[in-house]
């Protein structure tokens, strides 16, 4: 039996996330479209279940804080299922990458014990489904260079300019 999926609007001062979930916590999290979208047509809103509307306000609180450069105190459950063990384990440690600080992705590779994986880790980092509270952002290329981002490179400097870190 599939899942149903859940996708609710997250406002911001930076415009509005999309994010999904499903009956296990946070999939994925979009970042505002660069176009305006079309009003959509007016449907009643889905039924969403409690503990979803609770993960939401933990999504909107952290995405509130990361924004402003600070760091989330809380998030939802993250879901990760059917992505591959490589990807989750470069997942997990973004995860602790503090806010103001960063690694590269030589740094990332060693921390997870394939040093040899740089571009893998790269990959990782571009297939990352939640964005901005998993710090995709805070992973530099060699020498402190900005490299790639998901959200696209002007998002990834705002980002890194909001904790603190001088490019």
């Amino acid at each position: 039996m599939k899942t149903a999926l859940h996708e609710l609007p997250v406002i911001t001062d930076d415009g509005e996330f999309t994010a999904r979930y499903n009956d296990d916590g946070l999939v994925e999290l979009n970042f505002p479209p660069t176009r305006p979208r079309r009003s959509p047509k007016k449907t009643p809103p889905p039924a969403v279940p409690a503990k979803i509307r609770a993960w939401h306000r933990l999504t909107g609180a952290a995405l509130a804080l990361v924004l402003a450069g600070r760091p989330a105190k809380q998030l939802p459950p993250l879901v990760w299922a059917g992505k591959t063990e490589f990807q989750q384990a470069v997942w997990r440690e973004l995860l602790k990458i503090r806010g103001g600080d960063t690694l590269s992705y030589g740094e990332i590779a060693k921390r997870i014990g394939r040093p040899k994986a740089v571009r893998a880790v790269g990959g990782a980092c571009g297939a990352n489904p939640i964005p901005v509270l998993v710090p995709c952002h805070r992973v530099l290329a060699a020498n402190h260079k900005i490299g790639g981002f998901s959200g696209g490179l002007a998002w990834k400097k705002t980002l890194l300019t909001r904790e603190g870190i001088a490019l």
